[in-house]
């Protein structure tokens, strides 16, 4: 399994959260089928599963309380590494391979509207006590409002990337690159924030930091938007991530492409970025019912 999970992280980029998350999903797979089968372990085991007793592992990880959604996950990361180790040891893995994934509705993603947006980066503006950090969260909410950045992403800049120019290499996931258009807005708060920040920002060390001059904290982005949020009573969906759904959620009701906005968020799969089109169309039904004269009849 250490050799397999390995592949994943050379190979296939995969981040560590989820080398860690998968390698904990068959872990888990492993030792309930050793108990279930009697204490059988190692190849032999693996062959030897069959039909009911996938059931049995399935009903089991309901039952401890795993969501369909992460009891998906737990079954594409079994069979992913039972289809690696049958190949490479020639045993029939039909049984699980053929297991058929929980149904579960995917979430939505919850963007807020553009003027709640504006307002949220405005409240966060008055959070702070120090006029630098002030300038420092405006900067980091701009940024995942502005180019659609994961807060890892924002914050893994470093002092060689300002000033910003008119396009920014992000590597995002699994170490996937890509470049992201920077407007105005971005790059004169970046500026504001570089302007006033009491630290040295060498080009090999983070662009934004915490109060005492190390990395900014994630839990430093989050609490600035929980407390605006609060403050201008919107839901507890309302968090950083939350604006980098309005980014794609409002570049795509403004008529932008499916395909340039998958390639302007990192996404992997169009799967991934086709979700914005649901709640485009949510958005679209919600205005339809409340303005059009003959919607309740």
């Amino acid at each position: 399994m250490a050799e397999w999970l390995a592949g994943l992280r050379a190979l296939q980029g995969a981040s560590e959260r989820t080398i860690e998350a998968y390698g904990a999903d068959v872990t888990g797979f492993l030792a309930f089928m050793a108990r279930h089968l009697g204490g059988r372990g190692g190849i032999g085991m693996l062959a030897a599963i069959g039909v009911s007793d996938m059931r049995a592992w399935m009903a089991h990880e309901r039952g401890r309380g795993l969501s369909p959604r992460s009891l998906a996950r737990a079954l594409s990361a079994v069979k992913t590494f039972t289809r690696w180790l049958a190949e490479r040891e020639g045993f029939d893995a039909t049984p699980i391979l053929m297991a058929r994934s929980p149904r579960f509705k995917a979430k939505l993603p919850r963007p807020l509207s553009e003027p709640d947006a504006v307002r949220v980066i405005e409240t966060v503006g008055e959070q702070a006590r120090d006029g630098w950090q002030r300038a420092r969260d405006v900067a980091v909410v701009t940024l995942l409002y502005g180019c659609g950045l994961r807060i890892s992403e924002a914050l893994a800049l470093t002092g060689a990337d300002a000033p910003l120019g008119e396009m920014l290499r992000i590597v995002g996931k699994g170490g996937k690159e890509r470049l992201v258009p920077v407007i105005p807005a971005a790059r004169e708060a970046v500026a504001a924030y570089v302007a006033v920040c009491p630290y040295a920002l060498a080009p090999e060390e983070p662009l934004f930091r915490g109060a005492r001059g190390g990395a900014l904290s994630p839990a430093i982005v989050q609490k600035a938007m929980q407390r605006a949020r609060m403050q201008l009573g919107l839901p507890a969906t309302a968090t950083p991530h939350a604006l980098r759904h309005s980014f794609a959620t409002h570049l795509l009701a403004a008529g932008g492409d499916l395909r340039a906005i998958q390639e302007l968020l990192g996404h992997a799969s169009l799967s991934t970025t086709q979700a914005y089109t649901a709640v485009d169309a949510v958005r679209l039904m919600e205005v339809y019912e409340a303005t059009h004269p003959r919607a309740s009849g």
